[in-house]
């Protein structure tokens, strides 16, 4: 049997476009043809001009290889930028209004453009004399379940700052775990998706984002989408 292995690194401003494919049919993992091993993708996103977004997609092709769409600015929670996960965790005890704040998404959706599994972060920040006085963040995770108690399951997650008071920037790193074992793979070791998403807050009110996403099997056609707003 024959696995292939797919790595790609987005350095600049980047993310994920995913194309339509071909959907499983049967319970058993997918042929070598249909599926790519050891998928990992990672890319950096600018900071969007205040009110709005920057997203980006990425398709896995039939080679196995990512298929980059074009960086994009809209208007920020559009139809476009929305992601329900992200919209939906602010955080609690934030700094007040004067603050910026700041959401993030990193979602997997399959070949039918349904969102299996989701990492989510809000940070709220304020600023003073050049450094940051306060800040928050909130990490929020979603996935896909499916009937009889299946589908997509979080299996573990975890966030850190590395400041939150007084600080020349902020750095949050955001990591989920999910597992899956449902129709498409009834012994639950075939997919496995672990996101991770990095956010940058600096005293000027500006901040960056990084996405990471390590795929233990994906199906052709699965896509990456990030964005920041």
């Amino acid at each position: 049997m024959n696995k292939r292995f797919a790595s790609v690194v987005v350095a600049s401003a980047g993310l994920l476009s995913l194309m339509s494919g071909t959907a499983l049919a049967d319970t058993a993992p997918p042929s070598p043809e249909q599926s790519c091993e050891g998928v990992k993708l990672t890319g950096t996103l600018p900071a969007p001009p205040a009110g709005m977004a920057v997203v980006q997609d990425v398709t896995i092709g039939k080679d196995c290889k990512p298929v980059t769409g074009p960086v994009q600015y809209v208007p920020a929670s559009s139809g476009k930028a929305a992601a329900k996960g992200a919209l939906a965790a602010a955080p609690q005890g934030a700094p007040a209004a004067a603050g910026r704040q700041f959401r993030s998404w990193n979602e997997m959706f399959d070949c039918c453009n349904i969102r299996m599994t989701g990492l989510y972060t809000t940070s709220t920040w304020s600023s003073a004399d050049g450094r940051i006085t306060t800040a928050a963040t909130e990490a929020r995770h979603e996935w896909n379940r499916e009937p009889w108690d299946a589908g997509w399951s979080l299996k573990s997650s975890d966030k850190k700052d590395d400041c939150t008071t007084n600080c020349a920037t902020v750095t949050t790193q955001a990591n989920a775990e999910f597992t899956y074992k449902g129709i498409f793979d009834v012994t639950g070791k075939w997919y496995a998706n672990t996101h991770h998403s990095n956010v940058k807050l600096n005293p000027d009110s500006t901040a960056t984002c990084t996405f990471d996403v390590d795929l233990r099997h994906t199906f052709i056609g699965w896509n990456w989408r990030r964005g920041c707003e």
